[in-house]
């Protein structure tokens, strides 16, 4: 198998990685750095000749690992596309979501190119759809040679798979974003128990040590007593949440723990538009399928308001009344409305700001973590200093598996050899430096961007 990583830098980034095994030439994930613009923001196309490719497979819907498909698909109409039958539902809606707010960059921040692609390119992917359900092997035949491909439910998010491409064989495995432990949502990854030749993993939680006594229930608790607190208080709370998959858990546990009566009584909940649209979309899959423990009940069971923009216009005002905002995106990014809220509420004791996920350290919702109460914070897009005097904390719900765990199952693959991706220099290092050690009959790459690999 010759393996090259496409992505535009060795972080998260832009995922996209490309593979050629027998006669096939394969892409997986077609992603968007999320930290940068424009055209910078995309993998690296133009080492992939044009019409070369026969297949590209989708592991999930997040941005960095679809962001970038249209484009891909300018240069490769002859590749089918690969994913899951919930990823073919979303997929299409968080492309759109994305033209949307290219624009607003393009309007905001000058940035000319934007939007990459139309709603017309979006529309057109769908022929090239083929639906991988979970578990169902598929054979593809080039000339006298084939693969087999089977796609495994991999947690993370509604539609995440890992998948498994079988050649001659030789088993290659491609770990995708994945998450062992059940949400309230979504079982755990179930992964295949087979002997593997390679793993592809991703690394994103290389530099989170695992606490001892942990348990995600302890964090769901902290969560809800936070909030708690914070309302009591007359304070809101904002929630940063990816629109797909952690908005719908965070309403999930919300709704739990009214249930057992845990969560104060009458607050108000307000949400966002894009997770409010996948809310209809995840109550399709979950009577269509039965995938996901999501249904589109659960906003009037909590009695969920849309965002409003009156609510986030003026730095340091105080909302009207105590709130739980639970809105997008899940790492603050600039001009998004947790970023514009969290101006609001940053100035006052009695307020909270909860993450709730991975948050990136270059990202605001990162600096904003690694910042000290009582000194200001920059928002930038809104030119103001504001002085950090509310609660800010970080409660591990993270869709990524820990690195423990995920390290046992490399482990238990036993593969001929390993490849590193999707995470930061650091946390690549520590995986890198812990297989060495217990594996070390395997061969580790930890690929360089660009460079063609013999693995």
């Amino acid at each position: 198998m010759y393996f090259k990583d496409l992505n535009n830098s060795k972080t998260i980034g832009a995922n996209s990685l490309f593979i050629s095994i027998g006669s096939f030439n394969i892409v997986v994930d077609a992603g968007m750095d999320p930290k940068l613009a424009g055209l910078k923001a995309l993998p690296n196309f133009d080492q992939l000749e044009k019409f070369s490719l026969d297949l590209v497979l989708i592991t999930h819907c997040h941005l960095d690992h679809i962001g970038s498909l249209p484009i891909l698909l300018r240069d490769q109409p002859q590749a089918r596309i690969l994913l899951s039958p919930p990823s073919r539902l979303i997929l299409p809606i968080m492309l759109d979501n994305a033209i949307t707010v290219m624009k607003h960059q393009r309007d905001e921040r000058g940035i000319k190119e934007y939007p990459l692609y139309g709603k017309t390119e979006i529309s057109s992917l769908e022929e090239f759809f083929l639906e991988m359900p979970n578990g169902r092997t598929k054979v593809f035949k080039k000339l006298n040679d084939e693969i087999r491909i089977t796609f495994v439910h991999d947690g993370h998010i509604c539609g995440a798979s890992g998948v498994l491409i079988e050649h001659r064989h030789r088993k290659i495995f491609f770990s995708g974003d994945v998450l062992f432990r059940d949400q309230i949502t979504l079982p755990g990854a179930l992964w295949p128990k087979e002997k593997l030749d390679v793993l592809v993993m991703e690394t994103t939680r290389g530099n989170t040590k695992r606490r001892e006594n942990h348990s995600i229930q302890q964090e769901i608790n902290g969560l809800i007593s936070r909030i708690n607190a914070t309302i009591e208080k007359g304070g809101s709370v904002l929630i940063p949440s990816f629109a797909l998959g952690r908005m719908q858990e965070v309403l999930s546990i919300l709704n739990d723990a009214r249930k057992k009566k845990q969560l104060i009584k009458n607050v108000r909940i307000v949400c966002s538009g894009l997770g409010l649209t996948l809310v209809d979309v995840f109550d399709k899959i979950s009577k269509k399928y039965g995938l996901i423990n999501f249904k589109k009940s659960i906003l009037k069971d909590l009695n969920v308001k849309p965002l409003l923009k009156i609510e986030y216009l003026h730095p340091g005002k105080k909302p009207a009344e105590s709130t739980i905002f639970v809105v997008s995106s899940g790492m603050m990014t600039e001009n998004t409305p947790s970023y514009n809220i969290a101006a609001c509420l940053l100035n006052d004791s009695n307020n909270s700001i909860c993450f709730v996920g991975y948050c990136d350290k270059d990202t605001p919702g990162g600096k904003l973590l690694a910042s000290t109460k009582g000194h200001s914070f920059l928002f930038d897009t809104l030119n103001r200093s504001i002085e950090i005097n509310a609660h800010v904390e970080h409660f591990d719900l993270s869709g990524h598996a820990e690195r423990d765990e995920l390290l046992q199952h490399a482990i238990d693959f036993n593969p001929r050899a390993i490849v590193l991706t999707h995470g930061e220099n650091v946390s690549r290092e520590w995986f890198f430096d812990e297989l060495l050690d217990r594996s070390p009959n395997t061969k580790i790459v930890d690929p360089e961007i660009g460079i063609e690999y013999n693995i």
